[in-house]
């Protein structure tokens, strides 16, 4: 975390990496009486929240102002990934939301106009219209592709079941302790995971953990566990424990293991 801006947003510095867990969106052109309506149907993990602040209706809405022709459509969302997370499931909805109303009504919006549009519903949405591991700066706008050569390892992601609010955590932060310096984090990125532990830090942490110490306790069972590098994932409250394949890591209740 660099700053806080005169616009109320914050400049950071993070690294934004894609994983293979996923909510599932499909859209339904309506017809006939029902085309002056948009509806949303939710299944899997409950959504919490009006209708109104669903990122995959703001979309659809953002999109309409540009294109008044677009369609009304039926929204049906599969919830596979917690809220308040810290994995972007919903930031990830709306922006998927944008590709998929691009593609499927032929807007031919390009991938800057895309990740123009998602950057109005939210900061790291821009990240999955682009969708590959990236340095990310401003408000999470500017990404720069990075290599990132995790093969050999494997992922572990647990999530307690806390609900963080994002708004609430950056409000918690204190800039004036934030550990991570313009430029570390890309140099950091580049050691080996090893050494992560020492020099890679997420200044989330020290108000999330301050507030929830069960969370800590994940990542201090990560180590326990033999794991390279652990950390919090965004915000939280998902923490997640980078390991050797060779450690062998267990399944278990409340856990997601990617294999790279």
């Amino acid at each position: 975390m660099l700053q806080k801006r005169s616009d109320g947003f914050h400049d950071i510095e993070s690294i934004f990496y894609p994983l293979p867990i996923h909510d599932a969106l499909e859209l339904i052109k309506k017809d006939g009486d029902e085309e002056t309506t948009l509806s949303l149907t939710n299944y899997g993990l409950p959504v919490n929240g009006a209708i109104s602040d669903n990122l995959c209706v703001k979309a659809w809405y953002l999109l309409k102002e540009g294109f008044p022709d677009l369609p009304f459509v039926k929204i049906h969302l599969l919830k596979n990934i917690p809220m308040g997370a810290g994995l972007g499931g919903g930031s990830a909805d709306g922006a998927f939301m944008l590709q998929l109303l691009n593609d499927k009504f032929h807007l031919n919006l390009s991938t800057e106009q895309l990740t123009g549009y998602a950057l109005q519903l939210g900061s790291d949405c821009p990240f999955f219209i682009v969708n590959q591991p990236c340095y990310a700066t401003g408000r999470g706008e500017n990404m720069e592709p990075i290599s990132l050569n995790l093969s050999g390892h494997q992922l572990v992601l647990e999530n307690p079941g806390i609900h963080i609010d994002t708004g609430n955590a950056f409000s918690q932060l204190d800039l004036n302790t934030a550990q991570n310096k313009p430029g570390h984090l890309k140099r950091v990125i580049q050691q080996p995971i090893a050494d992560w532990k020492e020099n890679l830090n997420n200044d989330f942490e020290i108000p999330v953990f301050r507030q929830y110490p069960q969370i800590k306790v994940i990542k201090e069972k990560f180590y326990a566990e033999g794991a390279l590098y652990a950390a919090m994932s965004g915000s939280g409250s998902t923490v997640y424990g980078l390991f050797k394949k060779s450690v062998g890591v267990k399944p278990a209740i409340g856990r997601t293991i990617v294999n790279f």
